[in-house]
């Protein structure tokens, strides 16, 4: 049986290095992935029901287009006997095409099966996502770096962050504007 951290882990590993087959360990097999995109220079399907589904949506298609990607889970890993957790999370990643970097936040919401431990069901809400220059690359590539991922608290996140008007764009999503370098 896997920890609902041990799923999120799984997923992000998968998402983010371009490994479809970690999501073994991440979904169950009837699992039902609900998007939201409510801003930025990004676009998924609003649905994909399926674990081979799952992966073409959010692995296989998503590596297409970027790499270098950096999630993190902007919260404390959830308790091993939880069948449901929500937490913020953030990304930086680069665009393969044009080498641009994107910064986007938004929120995980996971429903764990009781038997399995694996995910049933995932809503992602992204908040935001910012399409930057790619002489903002190095600048961000450290920051994502020392998140030390996958999971990270807000306060170092935000505290660490680059001073980009792109990035303090994404930041005053998860907090407010007084909370947010400039």
């Amino acid at each position: 049986m896997h920890s609902p951290q041990n799923t999120i882990e799984n997923y992000l590993l998968a998402k983010d290095g371009n490994r479809p087959h970690l999501l073994d360990g991440a979904f169950a097999d009837y699992a039902l992935l609900q998007m939201e995109v409510r801003q930025g220079a990004i676009t998924f399907p609003p649905l994909a029901q399926g674990r081979e589904a799952i992966a073409e949506t959010l692995v296989r298609n998503f590596n297409r287009s970027f790499e270098n990607v950096y999630t993190v889970c902007l919260a404390d890993p959830p308790a091993s006997d939880c069948e449901y957790f929500q937490c913020e999370w953030l990304v930086a990643m680069t665009e393969k095409d044009s080498r641009a970097v994107r910064v986007g936040c938004g929120q995980y919401e996971w429903r764990f099966a009781p038997d399995s431990g694996l995910a049933q069901e995932l809503r992602i809400t992204i908040e935001t996502m910012q399409s930057l220059p790619a002489a903002d690359t190095l600048s961000v590539m450290t920051w994502a770096t020392a998140w030390g991922g996958p999971w990270c608290s807000k306060a170092f996140a935000l505290a660490s962050a680059p001073s980009i008007a792109g990035v303090r764009e994404v930041l005053e999503r998860l907090a407010p504007k007084s909370a947010v370098a400039t």
